[in-house]
């Protein structure tokens, strides 16, 4: 039975590096980095490396494009501004019944529970459904918003549950969003789990020692109408989840719960594993998911496909990295471009893998995004790329 497609009509990325897909996108092929060492003792005691959208230039943008932009929380003028930018360019209604949003966090308004920001805002809006209803009540929008929390995979899985709700022709356009703030909250949780990388973090490499966790908000707009006047059209092909109860922070050792997610999503977008010419992978660079990884491209026999990650660039945008990393994978494809993966040196997996070291041009038509985390849930989508 002929799946109906699912186009990619448009994005945006917002995070360290800038306030949209193409800032990013020149920035990370530059290899710019946004991860720099910050002093913030309101939500660390001590120097952490992170990576920080610049708050300037948010409350100028928020205060020219938002209405009431003050009855919003930071996070919340991240989403509408993200949202406002990635539909400027498209014929997709906001306010029209068959147009959906989705909205992907792990812990959203967090930060207003911290000691600065008690009593800014009610205290219901630290719920991540109040965040969402925030969202569709500026843009007018007439559908009860979805959200989707699950750990680091939210984003990709907000993607595959759109995915699935437009192949059942439930919409015709759905807008997934997804994004995450660094707090106190975040940052004492994964400094507690000794997961921090004290300086810029290297993933799947030998002398890699932790993450770096970054803040940023992706946004893509899916349609099941062909996008006009274009050369070629970006599509979901195929996505799955698995998550293979491990433990409540650590993945498991076998690497098989992720190999299930890729050859779920494999066999969902009918794409032999010979097609796939890149793969935007998680790599943290904490010991474990790194391992972990390796061995589930093991397992799914993809050693030789080059991969990289992201999290060299932006740090770990928690909710917002599978959005964003998906975005850029996209704008891997449309450039025919692999970049390199930033902090790599000396491959440190127990298994084999092409991790990308130098930025290079390559025809590329289909590309795997995976993602991983606490609890060992898994997830990966395929995307490609054809003509019109």
């Amino acid at each position: 039975m002929k799946k109906t497609p699912i186009y990619i009509i448009a994005d945006n990325i917002i995070s360290s590096l800038g306030f949209t897909t193409k800032a990013n996108w020149e920035k990370i092929v530059a290899e710019q980095t946004g991860v720099t060492c910050h002093h913030d003792p309101s939500i660390y005691p001590t120097p952490v490396w992170i990576s920080k959208i610049q708050e300037d230039i948010l409350a100028t943008k928020a205060a020219q494009q938002l209405q009431s932009a003050t009855q919003y929380s930071k996070l919340e003028q991240l989403f509408l501004l993200s949202i406002l930018d990635a539909t400027s360019n498209v014929s997709v209604d906001l306010t029209a019944e068959d147009t959906l949003i989705i909205v992907a966090s792990t812990k959203g308004n967090i930060d207003l529970l911290e000691h600065k920001n008690r009593g800014k805002f009610p205290k219901e809006r630290v719920q991540l459904g109040s965040l969402a209803k925030q969202v569709q009540l500026y843009f007018k929008n007439p559908n009860t918003p979805l959200v989707v929390c699950n750990a680091c995979i939210s984003g990709v899985l907000a993607m595959d549950v759109a995915k699935r709700l437009l192949r059942k022709k439930k919409y015709k356009n759905i807008v997934v969003t997804g994004g995450d703030l660094i707090s106190e909250f975040t940052l004492s949780g994964f400094q507690s789990f000794k997961a921090m990388s004290n300086a810029p973090c290297k993933p799947y490499d030998k002398n890699r020692i932790g993450i770096n966790l970054g803040e940023g908000i992706g946004t893509v707009v899916l349609s099941t109408n062909k996008p006009a006047h274009q050369n070629e059209v970006i599509t979901i092909d195929g996505g799955a989840s698995s998550n293979d109860a491990n433990h409540i922070s650590g993945p498991s050792r076998t690497g098989d719960g992720l190999f299930i997610a890729i050859n779920k999503a494999l066999k969902d977008a009918h794409c032999p594993k010979e097609e796939i010419d890149y793969m935007s992978m998680h790599g943290t660079a904490t010991p474990y998911n790194d391992e972990m990884e390796s061995k589930a491209i093991a397992l799914a026999n993809l050693q030789e496909v080059p991969l990289n990650s992201l999290k060299g660039y932006i740090g770990h945008t928690l909710g917002a990295a599978g959005l964003i990393e998906s975005i850029v994978a996209i704008q891997s494809l449309k450039d025919n471009l692999l970049y390199r993966s930033l902090g790599f040196e000396e491959l440190g997996v127990p298994k084999k893998i092409n991790v990308i070291e130098k930025t290079s041009s390559k025809p590329l038509q289909k590309c795997l995004k995976t993602a991983s985390g606490f609890g060992g849930c898994n997830a990966a989508m395929i995307f490609s790329k054809s003509s019109t």
